[in-house]
């Protein structure tokens, strides 16, 4: 009978809410140089920023809030006050101190599906903030491997799948982006579930695969998993 060797998820919005915060924030920050500049063009400008960035600061919180903090530098021409730059320091630490809230089914499905499969978690990101975020998660139990990872590509994924042996088409990826967490996968011939989550980061756009590609499959939210899984599994007998 066939069975997954290794079945992944991504963390952030795709076990719990993460872009939330980021949207809140990034609304503020808009208020905050609305003096300056309308909403479209700060918004335009961050997001440039934010690319040149994350060749140099990578993913996260930390992150945001350094593209947060040159962007207003720039647009405001160097007339941010101190008390401004330390308000927007105070935004990411509330980020980085908020509750964790799993999406539904998280709570249900991941004990679930733990007990019938091996599960890892694959996220990208500042490695502290993912490793607290993990463990205030509660569900770090439920998971065999943890990989924190600065980019997800066809080739680290690749590298993690030699890492822990295991056949690309005994693979399967869950996630809520396109760019990390389906194309990726399907480039190296896995099996990758797509489950949008309710706000796309600009960065994680991207055209969708073909509904009949070969192992890529769309689901509504993680309760439709388990079904998909079982459907998958009587196929491959």
């Amino acid at each position: 009978m066939f069975s997954f060797e290794l079945i992944a998820f991504d963390a952030d919005d795709t076990l719990w809410h993460t872009e939330r915060l980021y949207a809140e924030t990034q609304k503020k920050f808009t208020q905050l140089l609305a003096n300056y500049h309308d909403p479209k063009w700060i918004n335009d400008r961050l997001y440039q920023i934010e690319s040149r960035n994350i060749q140099h600061f990578g993913y996260g919180i930390k992150a945001f809030a350094l593209s947060l903090i040159e962007t207003a530098i720039e647009l405001t021409e160097g007339k941010i006050s101190s008390k401004d730059i330390q308000e927007i320091v105070n935004w990411a630490k509330n980020m980085l101190n908020s509750e964790i809230e799993l999406l539904p089914y998280v709570s249900q499905i991941i004990p679930q599906l733990s007990s019938q499969y091996p599960l890892m978690i694959i996220t990208k990101g500042d490695l502290l903030d993912q490793e607290t975020k993990i463990k205030k998660s509660g569900l770090e139990k439920y998971f065999r491997h943890i990989e924190i990872v600065s980019q997800k590509t066809s080739e680290s994924y690749e590298k993690l799948l030699k890492k822990y042996s295991v056949n690309p088409s005994r693979f399967m990826m869950i996630g809520n982006s396109l760019p990390s967490d389906v194309l990726p996968i399907l480039n190296l011939g896995g099996g990758a579930v797509h489950i949008p989550y309710e706000i796309t980061w600009a960065h994680e756009t991207a055209e969708q695969p073909p509904h009949d590609h070969a192992g890529y499959y769309q689901l509504k939210n993680l309760g439709q998993l388990p079904p998909l899984l079982e459907r998958i599994m009587q196929n491959k007998e």
